[in-house]
């Protein structure tokens, strides 16, 4: 196999992928970063192949990575070797991981959601960590559902952390934009349960029907959801808490809540 080396921090691609740490070249570009091997195979798994990949020198004929870089030319892209100094800057991390794809974003239109029994959408209202998202987005993954509803300006779920975070799974759950007007427009014609959560709450989260095609609404780390956003709610849930602390962390109470609605199917 023929190997493009690049060893320049100068050369084009290498600026280039750098720049997509910033959100407004991923958004110019509709590309975005993934790390290491596994989620780079589980990309390809499912269909997706980079437009970019950089290995470290002296992999190009590892197994694993001959199959991404076959890939990414089958794809019309470019991959290429790099020496470990390239591999750091490109990540930005001391250690970075054997191979870095850019691959294109997926966004979806609000039109694919639809509700179907046992459906379940997550939405987010204003989601400001990444870390969360990810997080997010991995168990939504584990449990089945269908995608994520990003409401308003939520932290850019194609963000390396994000990505990281996320263990593949932004591979493979849906990803929906919406205003918070836009989706208080669409829950009027919601055929389903939107069950949201709030500290005004009186119904235990083990207590709610999940029977029906499920929208679960979560709110800001901060400030939780906005009064126009509870209203869109169907139910409105709460977690029980015995000691001090009167909330979770927003991955934790979506996990605990996906886990339930899981256990109800």
């Amino acid at each position: 196999m023929e190997y493009e080396v690049i060893t320049s921090a100068a050369n084009k691609d290498v600026k280039l992928l750098r720049s997509l740490h910033e959100r407004k070249y991923r958004k110019q570009t509709g590309w975005f970063l993934a790390e290491g091997m596994r989620i780079c195979k589980e990309a390809i798994s499912l269909g997706y192949a980079p437009v970019r990949l950089v290995y470290a020198a002296g992999r190009g004929d590892d197994a694993m990575v001959a199959e991404l870089i076959a890939a990414c030319h089958q794809n019309g892209g470019r991959a290429m070797e790099v020496a470990p100094d390239l591999l750091s800057r490109i990540s930005r991390k001391d250690n970075p991981q054997m191979v870095i794809g850019a691959f294109s974003q997926n966004w979806q239109k609000p039109q694919v959601i639809v509700p179907q029994i046992d459906d379940l959408w997550i939405a987010l209202d204003r989601v400001r960590d990444p870390g969360n998202l990810g997080t997010i987005m991995r168990t939504a993954d584990a449990v089945g559902a269908k995608g994520i509803i990003l409401i308003e300006d939520c932290t850019d779920p194609y963000s390396l952390e994000a990505v990281r975070a996320s263990m593949g799974a932004v591979f493979n759950v849906a990803l929906v934009k919406m205003s918070e007007a836009d989706f208080c427009d669409f829950s009027r014609n919601w055929q389903g349960a939107i069950i949201g959560t709030a500290l005004q709450a009186s119904v235990d989260y083990r207590a709610a029907d999940y029977s029906k095609p499920t929208i679960m609404l979560m709110g800001n780390e901060q400030s939780g959801l906005t009064e126009r956003l509870r209203d869109t709610a169907t139910q409105l849930i709460r977690m029980p808490m015995q000691g001090r602390s009167d909330s979770l962390n927003l991955a934790v109470a979506t996990g605990v809540s996906l886990y339930e609605w899981l256990r109800e199917r």
